[in-house]
């Protein structure tokens, strides 16, 4: 087949964390320093690819058949890395920590070009340090944590997606659904913690916040995810969050459920885990359909391809291959992960042998300090040309089973995408597609990606979900009073007189009246329970002061007053009022008369006093003109009677002068109107002068006969 299998497996102290790595290494010959070569070519002739992983896991389970299925595959193709082999070592960490880092270190001490792995987020942490001081690059296909993507570990590249963009699209739905607290339940590691903290990040960019971190430690018992269940069921919230391992995950929904927290009412979002439990069992149990329902999940999207397809075809006859026979299940996306980072080595140290480069080991100075101990770290040499290898891998650009494998600068895959999954009692169901460029649809991602990118939330749309309890039709609030917490404070004045509104009283509650009656009966009409005391404010000698009632209310000594409390300007500076329920019963009184209209009305918004005033001013005004005009006017002589008229008629021309203004000027779109107040009038001759001017023309006219009052002169002239 061009390829050989070993397995080694070590035995050492246990760690209850499962543990997954693969390495590539060159073949040796008799001597240590020396490599198999092709005659032909400069290329080694084989290459080992070692991996390191748990085999009973749900992880390890689909891994193994798949790096089976790529090797076989890679030596099969001529047109990669030609007349070089890969050749495969497991080993088994074991579900150790421990166990799985030393197993990695023996790997190591056979001059390796290339560690894929490992499928824990804690031993990457430890492998990194490892593959920094070798220079090693160190490929994971299941490590998510998002902090192994720091600048401190330059040599790892995570060929799977980043936890980060998971947890930006939890956030995402729970924008979505306009909820605003969550709890997070999750495993007490790296992967658990580091997740959990960049989802705290992404939710207080959707002003969402975690109120409560429920963690337990890894591999803990029923016992106490119970205990840890029932006092995040105390809180407010009820949306939880279920950030764990695969293996042991669904344990916190059994718990849950004979906890009667599956609901209606409750929310419960998985991230990837649980579809990698679903996807790994074939058939799927009724009963863990019957415990999931209405849980939301989220699965790493690959785009449907012939490739992919064919891929999914061989699975039962690879598991066949390895489970002789018994067992066709196990597959899921890490499966195709897997398949597709030993291709993507491949690809890479094809061009890297293409270009020239070769593959040498020095020592290093550091590690030989360490020979006076029986571990013989000085075996570990470095990777000469393992920077340039990584940037070969940093470069690749080609199309896998899981989609485009392409990296960005920050070193993470591009187009990162999930599948929203609803579980209903049929099995998991898509109900939608969140990707970080278009947000939530229900179209494939890979339509959107020849388009701008576009999240906002008009453009955000999934399928109708089923949540626990069977809801459909409406979504659940996401939280409730909390059972745990301190019952509402409502202050209530202990009033002396008028007693029937609010007073002290010996029932239950220890207050009576109209007011604790109609604040009861709103209580009653709320969906879920308000734990509530009332507290007499005074000494019930006199009346308390209202004003510093909602003081204490401003001041949070009490949550709520409860009383006949009047709406006042001063007042709704510092608290909250509902709307009125009762009126104030001021009013004013006064006698109703009849009212009769007569023509004389007009003269009743004066006294007989102002009337008398005004005539004697329109008296003193007109002898005033009388006098001034005599002299010069001609109109103003005469018999006494046509004195008298020319008199009154000439005050109410002046009346007319204070209403007119002297000097109006009128603007149309092609002439202007222009009038010029004289100072003297004839009441019984006046003319009108008026002057048009249009296109250099005039044309003058004089009327006469217009009515007694002041001289004016109307002028039109072209603009």
């Amino acid at each position: 087949m061009g390829f050989f299998v070993m397995i080694s497996g070590v035995s050492m102290g246990l760690m209850l964390l499962c543990v997954s790595g693969f390495w590539v290494l060159p073949t040796e010959g008799a001597g240590r320093g020396s490599f198999l070569r092709n005659s032909s070519s400069s290329r080694p002739s084989s290459v080992n690819v070692g991996a390191l992983f748990t085999y009973d896991s749900f992880i390890g389970r689909a891994a193994k058949p798949a790096f089976m299925a790529a090797i076989e595959d890679v030596n099969a193709d001529q047109n990669i890395l030609r007349a070089t082999n890969l050749n495969i070592v497991f080993h088994d960490s074991n579900c150790s920590g421990f166990v799985g880092t030393m197993g990695a270190l023996q790997v190591m001490e056979n001059k390796v070009v290339a560690a894929i792995g490992p499928q824990s987020s804690g031993i990457g942490h430890l492998i990194s340090h490892v593959a920094n001081e070798l220079h090693v690059p160190l490929l994971s296909f299941a490590a998510t944590d998002p902090t192994l993507s720091s600048l401190q570990y330059p040599y790892f590249l995570r060929t799977t997606q980043n936890d980060y963009f998971q947890m930006n699209a939890v956030a995402d739905f729970v924008s979505y659904c306009r909820w605003r607290e969550v709890v997070a339940i999750f495993v007490d590691d790296e992967y658990g913690r580091n997740g959990i903290s960049v989802l705290g990040d992404a939710l207080a960019k959707k002003r969402a916040k975690i109120s409560y971190k429920a963690a337990f430690r890894p591999g803990a018992d029923n016992s106490s995810i119970s205990d840890l269940l029932v006092s995040v069921n105390l809180m407010e919230s009820r949306v939880f969050v279920v950030h764990v391992n695969p293996d042991s995950g669904l344990n916190v929904f059994s718990v849950a459920k004979s906890l009667g927290m599956m609901e209606s009412g409750y929310v419960w979002i998985a991230t990837d885990w649980l579809l990698t439990a679903l996807d790994s069992v074939e058939p799927l149990d009724p009963k863990t359909m019957d415990l999931l329902q209405g849980v939301v999940a989220f699965r790493h999207y690959t785009p449907e391809s012939n490739e992919k397809r064919r891929f999914k075809a061989r699975w039962k006859h690879l598991r066949s291959k390895e489970s002789s026979g018994g067992d066709d299940g196990s597959f899921n996306s890490y499966a195709m992960y897997a398949y597709d980072t030993v291709w993507l080595v491949a690809r890479a140290l094809d061009v890297f042998f293409t270009r020239g480069n070769t593959v040498t080991f020095s020592s290093d100075p550091n590690l030989n300090k360490t020979n006076g101990t029986k571990i013989k770290f000085s075996a570990l040499s470095v990777f000469n040309e393992g920077e340039r290898f990584l940037q070969v891998i940093h470069e690749m650009n080609y199309t896998g089973l899981t989609g485009q494998i392409q990296f960005d600068p920050e070193k993470n895959r591009i187009n990162p995408a999930y599948d929203v999954v609803n579980i209903n009692s049929r099995g998991p169901h898509r109900v939608g597609y969140w990707s970080n460029h278009t947000g939530f649809s229900v179209e494939s991602p890979e339509t959107f990606y020849s388009k701008p990118p576009n999240t906002s939330a008009e453009h955000q749309r999934l399928n109708e979900i089923i949540w626990p309890g069977g809801v459909t039709k409406k979504t659940p609030r996401g939280w409730v009073f909390p059972d745990n917490g301190e019952p509402l404070k409502i202050g209530v004045p202990n009033r002396v007189s008028y007693q029937n509104y609010a007073s002290k009283d010996d029932n239950q509650r220890g207050v009576k009246g109209y007011c604790i009656d109609i604040f009861e009966a709103a209580v009653q009409l709320l969906p879920y329970p308000v734990p509530r005391t009332y507290i007499l404010y005074g000494d019930g000698k006199r009346n308390p002061s209202y004003d510093n009632l909602v003081n204490e209310v401003a001041a949070n000594n009490f949550d709520v007053a409860v009383g006949d409390i009047t709406i006042v300007t001063n007042r709704t500076k510092f608290v909250d009022f509902t709307q009125p329920f009762m009126e104030s019963g001021l009013v004013v009184v006064a006698p109703v008369k009849g009212a009769k209209s007569s023509p004389w009305s007009f003269l009743k918004p004066f006294t007989v006093e102002m009337w008398a005033v005004t005539g004697l001013l329109f008296l003193f005004v007109g002898a005033i003109i009388w006098i001034l005009e005599h002299r010069f006017n001609e109109e103003f002589r005469g018999p006494p009677r046509r004195q008298i008229i020319t008199v009154f008629w000439g005050e109410h021309g002046e009346h007319f002068r204070e209403v007119c203004a002297t000097h109006m000027v009128v603007c149309s779109s092609d002439h202007q109107l222009k009038l010029h107040s004289q100072s003297h009038f004839d009441p019984h001759r006046s003319t009108a002068n008026i002057s048009d001017r249009r296109n250099g023309q005039s044309n003058n006219k004089q009327r006469t006969n217009w009515s007694p009052g002041r001289y004016l002169c109307i002028q039109v002239s072209g603009q």
